[in-house]
């Protein structure tokens, strides 16, 4: 008798989900309360499996041996509550398709960072000559890696969503870039739970196992203060010398593994800034584990191109620097993008607050923003925030719009940053088509 699995959501994890499940004789039933991409529903017709949209038929749901659910939808909704009373297990994506699956995983996690670190390693392994795949929160989902492709390591970009619901899922390397208040909506506001969330990454794993952290990070050593992990620790820090990890010594990076040593300039380093350093001290620190070659490390993190739109820059127009850092979802990442900006910015932030607080910015908004461009419906928190410190904030509904103020604003040798520091749901799909909007509108400019 096959075993029955219902796929909640129907979008990259919901679609691997389902090409997993048919591969491995499950019968399968997808739902979706929204509507389907038809670049899915393709997908869905080839494989002939049983799905839905624009409903959830919930007969057919609760006669499920298993559920996945998409990481878009909360733990609190209604049917999830009930499923779990009902006794019907309700896993994610990454856990259903660690079940198939013996490649080890190098699993990278954290508020920030977590999608550049994947990129490097991801890029060091090819350029070292390892059979590895991308996947997870990034490209395709873990799920079709395993069903579709054959390789020795899967490179794991993961959110704390999809960690949520976990059960055995145990990546032989775990990295966590670092911990700030993000998506706090998800977790009753309450910081601790979306802590806990993110150490899930490493409470399956054994003593054969790696962790590598940031060292600087207060909420990552005050939580592994009380909690004992049973990996291997590898930290990283630019504050401090670490003795089995990495950190910087005379502008140089040095990874220390087992006595072996890594070292090279941070002045070589393809991506430029502080929190670039700490990424590449975290992905050098899986290549010393993998045994790549030094050199071809060293290549590697001078050659990596970057990730779209983080800190991408788009296009210079009158002497002026336009920058799409669409992917700054959070008051972090915009902290680390202001941080690096040389000269006078004109600012474009808004979309969805999670419950940000804009604090930490007001230093940098105060040294280095000349004029702050709103994009979302709701601005009030933003002007009450800056509204004291930059002179000039105006309001906009549409990116090209946005664009186009940020143009008459700006001077020659200024920058025009777009860093929302939110999400993007309210005027856009998501932060790549934010980004691509914002790439379009400067190039129409």
């Amino acid at each position: 008798m096959s075993k029955k699995i219902a796929i909640l959501g129907g979008g990259e994890s919901g679609i691997g989900t389902a090409i997993l499940a048919k591969k491995n004789g499950y019968e399968i039933f997808l739902s979706d309360k929204g509507k389907i991409k038809e670049k899915y529903k393709e997908v869905l017709r080839n494989i002939e499996i049983d799905w839905e949209d624009q409903q959830h038929t919930e007969a057919r749901i609760f006669d499920a041996d298993v559920v996945m659910k998409s990481p878009g939808i909360p733990d609190t909704a209604p049917m999830i509550v009930q499923l779990k009373k009902e006794g019907i297990p309700v896993i994610s994506e990454i856990e259903f398709a660690s079940w198939f699956s013996e490649v080890p995983v190098i699993g990278i996690t954290g508020s920030n960072g977590k999608t550049t670190v994947t990129s490097l390693v991801q890029h060091l392994l090819q350029q070292g000559g390892v059979n590895s795949g991308m996947g997870g929160n990034i490209g395709n989902s873990y799920a079709k890696l395993v069903a579709e492709e054959t390789h020795d390591w899967h490179v794991l970009e993961i959110s704390s969503f999809q960690l949520d619901g976990i059960v055995k899922f145990r990546p032989h390397i775990a990295v966590l870039t670092n911990i700030t208040p993000d998506h706090l909506d998800r977790y009753d506001y309450n910081l601790e739970n979306y802590i806990a969330s993110k150490f899930r990454i490493v409470e399956n794993q054994t003593e054969n196992d790696f962790f590598i952290y940031d060292a600087d990070d207060k909420i990552i050593t005050g939580w592994l203060e009380k909690n004992p992990v049973r990996s291997k620790k590898l930290p990283f820090s630019l504050e401090i010398t670490i003795e089995n990890g990495a950190y910087i010594k005379d502008e140089n990076i040095v990874v220390t593994i087992n006595n072996t040593k890594f070292t090279m300039p941070t002045s070589e380093l393809a991506l430029q800034g502080k929190h670039n350093a700490k990424n590449a001290m975290a992905a050098a620190t899986v290549s010393q584990l993998l045994r790549i070659r030094k050199q071809t490390i060293r290549e590697s993190m001078s050659n990596f191109q970057g990730v779209e739109h983080r800190l991408e820059k788009v296009l210079k127009i009158n002497n002026v620097l336009y920058i799409n850092d669409s992917k700054a979802t959070n008051v972090n990442a915009t902290y680390y993008a202001l941080e690096s900006m040389e000269s006078e910015t004109v600012w474009i932030l808004g979309g969805v607050d999670k419950g940000n607080v804009y604090d930490d910015l007001l230093p940098l908004v105060n040294e280095k923003v000349k004029a702050i461009v709103c994009l979302g419906v709701d601005n009030n928190k933003i002007k009450a925030s800056f509204g004291n410190i930059v002179e000039n904030i105006v309001e906009t509904t549409s990116m090209s719009e946005a664009v186009q103020m940020a143009y008459r604003l700006a001077e020659k040798g200024d920058n025009v940053l777009l860093s929302p520091a939110c999400a993007s749901f309210d005027l856009f799909e998501n932060y790549e088509d934010r980004g691509r909007q914002f790439k379009e509108a400067v190039r129409n400019l």
